[in-house]
Parts: structure tokens; C-alpha cells; sequence
């Protein structure tokens, strides 16, 4: 196989374009269109382009003997998977699938409070006619009906496993170009990941401000109770706005690790996740317990930034704990 044939055979495989492969190559369309149409042929350093872009040898690419593309089948190390462009793609599929679904059951289990606080503020100024016991009673089968929602969402997810599960726990290896194409991906991805993750750390960080500023001043236990809902309505819209991308960006560098260093964050992150689906619900029911024995909502609140600094704290302490297992 010449070399103009392996070219169009690699872009192709990696799904671009002349024009896409031009643009990476710093030259015209035309050029790409000649060296497929063996009108021309690249220089030595087109040559060692090609062989970085494409993730192959230039020994490939100048010797026309050699035509498998699957060369690099034999793994270097056992029980090693190679994964190829459709397989990667797939991945990012699921993750993108799992990562829709678990955000909806999370901001149903956040917004899940919402109706027994508006009730409850509707008691409490005897609006709709209801007393404090009704609206209790209202308000925790609505909470009941949603987090029930959520947690079927959060089963759903289990239909993904198969498209993640070779990427995400075994060892595997990427096919001819696949490297290249998702390292373009990621870097075109990065600023709407950058954007979106600051507009949600800004939403988290300012969906205490209404809450803390009615504390301060002196509102009443409804106006307290609507800020509530307020705070829980901001986080929600934080997490829709964060948790897509974060999927997506964690996906990407998923597929692109190739190093112990990597292998070493993947598990911390795990460990994280873990703390992560006991903490916050435990903080929630604390919070939720104690503000409801209490009705004192101007005060409670505080939990939230306390819990905050506390999860990073239990987070820290598990990696010194794990240190070893590193």
C-alpha cells in the first residue's frame, strides 16, 4: 500500500476531512488533495507530522510493504483492550447518557424539599387554607413521590454500564489515530468547559446571599422559607449547568490516560464520588432534621458552607489515609 492510500485510509478512519486534516497540517486543501491523488508527495516533515497526528511510525508510512492497520493489536501488556475510534465515541455516548440522567435525579433530590418549604411558608401566613400539620404531611409525600423519581433515574443508568466499562476498569489501549482525535477534541472543548464550570462555581458560591441576607435583616419564617427555596433553585441550575460538561471533560481524559499518574487520580476521584453519594445526602437529612425541630431556617442554613469546608477536609484526610495504596 502507497503511501497516498494510507493517508486517505487514516483520515478517513479518524473521521476528517481534507479540510480538517489541512488545517492540523498548516496547509491548503489542495495539498492534502495531492498528496491522496499521488500528484505530490509530503516533505520529511509533513512526513513526521503526519506520523505524530495519526499516532503511527514513519516506518509505516514510507514503506509500502508494511499495510496493516492493525499492527498494534498485540498489546504490550496482558488483558489489554484496544479500544478504537467507535468504541471511544460510544464512551462518550454513555457518559454522556449517565451523566444526564444521575443530573436529573440529583437536582430532583435537591428540589425534592422544595414543596413541603413552600407549604410550609403558606402555613405559616395562613394562605390555602392549610395548618401546619397538613402542610407537613403534603410536603413529605411530595418529597417522597420525587426522591422516588430519582431514584429510578439513578437505576436507569445501569443500561450505560456496558459502553463504559472497558475504559473505565480495565486496562486498554487506543487504536491507530484515536489519540489524536479526541486530544483535538478536548482542546476545542476546554473553554466551554472552563466557561460553564465558572458560571456554576459562581452560581454555588452567590445561592447563600439571598438566604444570609434576609437572616440578617430580619425576615419572617416565610420570607426565610421562600429564600430556601431560592438557595436550592440557584444550586439546581449550578449543577445542570456543570454536571454535562464535567461529564464530558472527565470522559475525555478518561479515553486520553496513558499513565500511572493518571491511573492515580482516576482512583481518588472514585474515592471522592464514593464519600460524595454518603455525605451529602446524610448533610441533607441533618439539615432537613434540624431545621424542622427547630424552625429556626435563619439559622440552619449555616450547615451548608460548614458541611462544604468539611467534605474537603474528609477528602484530604482519605488521600493521606490512602497514600500508601497510591
Amino acid at each position: 500500500m502507497i503511501l497516498a492510500e494510507k493517508i486517505v485510509r487514516l483520515r478517513k478512519q479518524v473521521g476528517w476531512s481534507q479540510e480538517e486534516l489541512a488545517e492540523k497540517m498548516n496547509v491548503s486543501r489542495q495539498s492534502v488533495s495531492k498528496w491522496e491523488s499521488t500528484n505530490s508527495i509530503p516533505d520529511l516533515n509533513k512526513i513526521l507530522m503526519l506520523s505524530d497526528l495519526f499516532d503511527v511510525s514513519t516506518d509505516f508510512l514510507l514503506r509500502d510493504e508494511n499495510e496493516a492497520f492493525d499492527a498494534r493489536e498485540e498489546s504490550k501488556e496482558p488483558n489489554t483492550v484496544q479500544v478504537d475510534l467507535a468504541q471511544a465515541t460510544k464512551h462518550i455516548e454513555s457518559k454522556v447518557e449517565t451523566s444526564a440522567l444521575i443530573t436529573k435525579g440529583v437536582i430532583l433530590c435537591i428540589c425534592s424539599v422544595i414543596p413541603l418549604l413552600f407549604l410550609l411558608a403558606m402555613a405559616e401566613t395562613n394562605r390555602m387554607g392549610l395548618t401546619g400539620n397538613i402542610a407537613a404531611a403534603a410536603g413529605v409525600v411530595c418529597l417522597l413521590v420525587m426522591v422516588s423519581l430519582a431514584v429510578s433515574l439513578f437505576i436507569k443508568t445501569n443500561q450505560y454500564e456496558s459502553g463504559t466499562v472497558a475504559i473505565d476498569d480495565g486496562k486498554f489501549e487506543l487504536a491507530y489515530g484515536v489519540h489524536s482525535v479526541f486530544q483535538d477534541k478536548l482542546k476545542k472543548f476546554r473553554p466551554t468547559y472552563n466557561r460553564r464550570l465558572s458560571i456554576g462555581i459562581f452560581l454555588f458560591i452567590v445561592s447563600f446571599v439571598p438566604l444570609m441576607m434576609v437572616s440578617i435583616f430580619g425576615g419572617g419564617t416565610e420570607t426565610i422559607l421562600m429564600m430556601l427555596i431560592v438557595l436550592l433553585l440557584i444550586i439546581s441550575v449550578g449543577i445542570y449547568i456543570v454536571s454535562p460538561v464535567s461529564a464530558i471533560f472527565d470522559a475525555y481524559n478518561n479515553i486520553l490516560k496513558d499513565t500511572c499518574v493518571d491511573k492515580v487520580k482516576s482512583k481518588r476521584t472514585k474515592r471522592a464520588e464514593k464519600l460524595a453519594a454518603f455525605y451529602w445526602p446524610l448533610l441533607t437529612a441533618i439539615f432537613l432534621g434540624w431545621s424542622l425541630w427547630t424552625m429556626a431556617w435563619g439559622v440552619t442554613w449555616i450547615i451548608w458552607p460548614v458541611g462544604a469546608v468539611l467534605f474537603a477536609a474528609l477528602v484530604g484526610l482519605m488521600e493521606l489515609l490512602n497514600k500508601d495504596d497510591d
